[in-house]
């Protein structure tokens, strides 16, 4: 293709852009005076847009892929054997501290984050899981927040970024799975908890991040926190999400006073 015909395609291309008629005159002009170089220009956009469009369809692809089946709240959701990660009865004649550590230890070079939570602390964050099963935590980021939508089921927790929710609504893939382990409750008096979290979204210190606001909700009785979960819930039209990155940075203290 010659180069007068490339720029007879381009700008019959331009002319179709709803901004053409504000900068037609500075098209005209450099076309006139340097048209390889107007090429040169419109070429390089192109290839931009081509990437960023080519970058648009992969990340709607994985997306797709990881897309979940809906979370039913009606029915009653399969509980996780904490036999499918380690034998209890081989456990069972060991002390409370010896399974933390072994519960610690098991997980300390993968992909998990893990934790433990006395009886009264689980009670108490699935029966307010039950009155406030969604709920919206923010994630600091490098440049502001990201907001992430929390759910309940089950003995579960599903996380995923709002934008995606938005996009895929209970089907949006997961950013992180939280799971509660209750077989030693009784004997031991502790729940073993793990995270699973997709390392393309958050790194390990970002999911902890969300496990830690999430308990501060859902096992504590503070006043402002509790209301949130209220407005969020029941009174839409209270609830601002400004109020929640302050309380972050109120949570954020009392972690670090801890």
């Amino acid at each position: 293709m010659t180069t007068r015909t490339k720029l007879e395609k381009v700008l019959q291309n331009l002319e179709k852009n709803p901004f053409y008629d504000k900068y037609a005159s500075k098209i005209a002009k450099l076309q006139q005076t340097s048209p390889e170089e107007f090429l040169d220009r419109v070429e390089n956009q192109e290839k931009k847009f081509q990437k960023k469009t080519a970058k648009q369809d992969e990340e709607l692809k994985y997306f797709d892929s990881q897309a979940k089946p809906q979370l039913d709240q009606d029915k009653q959701p399969q509980q996780a054997q904490l036999n499918s990660i380690m034998k209890v009865d081989m456990i069972q004649d060991k002390t409370k501290d010896e399974i933390i550590n072994i519960w610690k230890d098991y997980h300390k070079d993968k992909d998990y984050i893990c934790g433990i939570l006395a009886p009264e602390q689980f009670d108490r964050m699935f029966e307010r899981g039950k009155r406030y099963p969604t709920f919206l935590l923010p994630l600091p980021r490098k440049h502001g927040y990201e907001f992430i939508v929390s759910q309940f089921y089950g003995l579960e927790i599903h996380m995923t970024p709002l934008l995606w929710y938005q996009a895929h609504k209970e089907n949006a893939p997961e950013c992180l799975t939280i799971t509660h382990y209750t077989e030693l409750k009784d004997d031991k008096g502790i729940i073993l908890m793990r995270g699973e979290f997709d390392k393309k979204c958050i790194n390990v210190q970002e999911a902890q991040c969300l496990v830690n606001e999430l308990q501060l909700y859902y096992s504590t009785d503070n006043p402002k926190r509790l209301q949130l979960l209220e407005n969020f819930s029941d009174q839409p039209d209270k609830f601002k999400h400004m109020d929640l990155i302050a309380q972050l940075e109120t949570i954020q203290l009392e972690l670090k006073n801890n």
